[in-house]
């Protein structure tokens, strides 16, 4: 009977889980919006959660053998083995409102949604898709930046990211991209903020350090929600704060406005 239940990050409250799933994994009381996973969010944005997954063969190495607490090979088989994906990012092809779009979603729960040479690479495989076939590309980013297993590998994927989504914009393709919580280091400094529309959803912490650096770097005291989606929304680093329930249809509308297509 204990798994009929859960608490709330946010309001603390003893919920029954299937109201929070029922309600797409919201909160019912306080509207917080609790981390999914990247193949819940896949269902959530095709039509009738029909799509097909690319790159799935695609699987991390270690050129650097880093160990930490354990090897970084060790650390990505465990990972596999609790998620069921072979990276942080899953890529698949549908169509959302009956536009034919490509979609690169990342995964939280695999080493922290962290971004290392496969996602970028998987991220550049989907632009590079869009791009052939003329199609919007979207992105959903979820992710504690880049990962530090790889070295200046995984910073290289901030360049090579970033001009993939760049030749979307020379070829007036739609790129979207959509920041979940959180979205923070090498992820934000790179492709996620380069949208032709920066979307997030509520209460979402976005940027490249954390809060807690940050004050501890400047020793000031940061205001009242800094860094979370409504506050980088007053200040101009979105375009907009969007619940889930109505993500879909948002980009639905913002497709057909940038292709000019009829309801």
């Amino acid at each position: 009977m204990e798994n009929l239940w859960t608490r709330c990050n946010n309001c603390r409250r003893i919920l029954y889980k299937q109201d929070i799933i029922d309600n797409l994994s919201v909160c019912p009381a306080c509207n917080f919006h609790f981390r999914i996973s990247a193949i819940e969010r896949l269902n959530m944005l095709f039509d009738e959660a029909v799509y097909q997954t690319f790159d799935d063969n695609i699987l991390a190495q270690d050129p650097l053998n880093f160990v930490d607490k354990m090897k970084y090979s060790e650390r990505l088989v465990q990972n596999v083995e609790k998620t069921n994906l072979n990276e942080a990012v899953v890529n698949a092809v549908g169509t959302m409102g009956g536009i034919r779009v490509f979609i690169s979603v990342m995964d939280f729960s695999f080493m922290g949604g962290s971004m290392g040479s496969v996602v970028g690479e998987k991220i550049t495989r989907a632009a590079e898709r869009a791009l052939k076939e003329k199609a919007p590309l979207i992105t959903v980013s979820c992710s504690g930046g880049a990962r530090m297993q790889e070295g200046v590998l995984s910073l290289m994927q901030l360049m090579k990211t970033s001009s993939a989504v760049a030749r979307l914009s020379q070829a007036s393709l739609p790129f979207i991209s959509v920041m979940a919580d959180p979205t923070t280091g090498g992820t934000t400094a790179s492709f996620a903020m380069l949208g032709d529309i920066n979307i997030a959803e509520p209460n979402a912490l976005i940027g490249f350090a954390g809060p807690r650096v940050i004050e501890q770097t400047i020793r000031e005291k940061l205001p009242k929600g800094f860094q979370r989606s409504e506050f980088l929304l007053e200040h101009g680093m979105l375009d907009d704060v969007v619940e889930r329930k109505h993500l879909r249809d948002y980009i639905i509308r913002a497709l057909r406005l940038f292709l000019n297509s009829p309801q």
